[in-house]
């Protein structure tokens, strides 16, 4: 089993059986923010799944839409008696506030970094436990064998894992207690699709039918007609048909084909001679981790991270790059490459999961100064719990697993990191707000 073997608490961890409770919680604390200080649009940087699995989106969107939720699958074996698996009503995100989604890794990848085949897709509806070799050293990926990967028993109270281990230890292979077709794996386009049934706003959360006709995750929008904001959600992960270094431990680095590459050139363009200010959402930061890492840009791709890079340093309007992917909260500025421009740079923000401690997110508030300058104010958020509940749990299981796996992270102890970020404006968008006295926001 990765996640204690291998030592990711994000593959593994007591977290896991409170997915659904802490999102839960995180949605019913930006509700009481919005109550006080108006929140104008939530925006998801992907990964709402875990697996790729129908059962996980549905979970997902229908919590943020206040539906009831039944966080177990297969026979639902314990939900009369564990709390992690009880049916409940979750709050829901205010109405008033409309969502967006980013396309992440773990959304279209079987555990985030490798392409399903028939088999592993046949394995999540079935009975049997699925059996893999080691996808990290083996050639064969997703059809080498050798070790069952186990999976947690919810008929157990602490989630028991079960059927674990090397494929020799078990005279027939070890399996769940029920099949279930509600965990089948979803396709790029079929994941986008699940989109549009949702009660909540706006309908397809940012994806349109063009972009699920054209298996395409990329979308812009303006969330407010009177503020001179440009959001573009960009979708920097791996395609399944992405050509892939042998070498680069899977599908899960950040990547992008020239068609991606084009649409932003020309969706950057689009913003700049408009005169707005543009803010980039993607799954998968940049400029952070190189090869070989896991979480560093596919050395295969067509584009490279260095002529991405400088791409977007060539749009002064551009003050911001907001990502998930790596579970944690970090700030990383991009300075201008020309001194005599300091508004080329720009700010990277990274936001943790709640999947791993600190289990926070993030309000980003976007203020036009007295002195020309833009602040961009990035403030982590603890979602508030009730004593006692599952919530609760989860937030104590994640300071548990964090304690046990030592997860490298900065600005321990607590993982968080508030910040004003200040970025100059051009003279003509000084002018431009000047003249139109723009509140930039609030």
């Amino acid at each position: 089993m990765y996640g204690v073997k291998g030592g990711v608490s994000s593959a593994y961890s007591g977290v896991m059986l409170y997915t659904t409770h802490v999102l839960d919680a995180a949605i019913q604390t930006v509700n009481e923010i919005h109550k006080d200080t108006p929140v104008d649009f939530g925006m998801s940087l992907g990964d709402a799944c875990n697996n790729t699995q129908y059962n996980e989106l549905r979970w997902y969107i229908d919590v943020l839409d206040g539906k009831a939720i039944r966080p177990s699958s297969g026979s639902h074996a314990g939900e009369d008696s564990f709390d992690f698996q009880k049916p409940y009503k979750a709050a829901g995100l205010d109405r008033t506030i409309p969502w967006y989604q980013t396309l992440g890794n773990h959304d279209h990848f079987f555990i985030g970094f490798l392409p399903q085949n028939e088999y592993s897709r046949q394995t999540l509806v079935g009975r049997d436990i699925i059996n893999m070799g080691n996808v990290f050293a083996d050639p064969r990926g997703m059809d080498s064998r050798g070790f069952y990967m186990g999976a947690i028993d919810g008929g157990t109270p602490y989630g028991d894992v079960i059927g674990v281990g090397p494929e020799k230890n078990f005279a027939s292979p070890p399996q769940v207690r029920a099949a279930d077709p509600d965990r089948r794996s979803l396709s790029r386009q079929e994941w986008m699709k699940e989109f549009f049934a949702t009660s909540s706003a706006p309908l397809g959360h940012g994806f349109s039918q063009s972009n699920v006709d054209n298996d395409f995750a990329c979308y812009s929008f303006e969330p407010k007609s009177n503020i001179p904001i440009k959001v573009i959600a960009f979708d920097n992960t791996q395609r399944e048909d992405d050509t892939n270094n042998p070498q680069s431990l899977g599908y899960g680095h950040a990547s992008l084909d020239q068609k991606r590459y084009d649409w932003l050139v020309n969706e950057l363009d689009r913003g700049q001679a408009e005169d707005k200010l543009m803010i980039i959402t993607a799954h998968i930061p940049i400029g952070v981790e190189p090869w070989p890492s896991m979480m560093g840009w596919n050395p295969a791709a067509p584009v490279t991270e260095k002529q991405f890079i400088a791409k977007l340093q060539e749009y002064p309007n551009l003050i911001l790059f907001a990502a998930g992917h790596r579970h944690g909260n970090t700030v990383t500025a991009f300075p201008s490459p020309d001194p005599t421009r300091p508004e080329l740079g720009f700010w990277q923000v990274e936001t943790a999961s709640l999947r791993d401690f600190p289990q926070q997110l993030r309000l980003f508030e976007i203020v036009r100064n007295s002195d020309e300058t833009i602040s961009i104010r990035a403030t982590n958020v603890d979602p508030v719990v009730k004593e006692g509940t599952p919530a609760a749990k989860s937030r104590a299981y994640a300071i548990g697993a964090q304690q046990i796996f030592n997860n490298a992270m900065p600005y321990l102890p607590t993982g968080a990191y508030n910040a004003e970020l200040v970025v100059p404006l051009t003279p003509r968008m000084r002018s431009k707000l000047r003249n139109a006295g723009t509140a930039v926001g609030d």
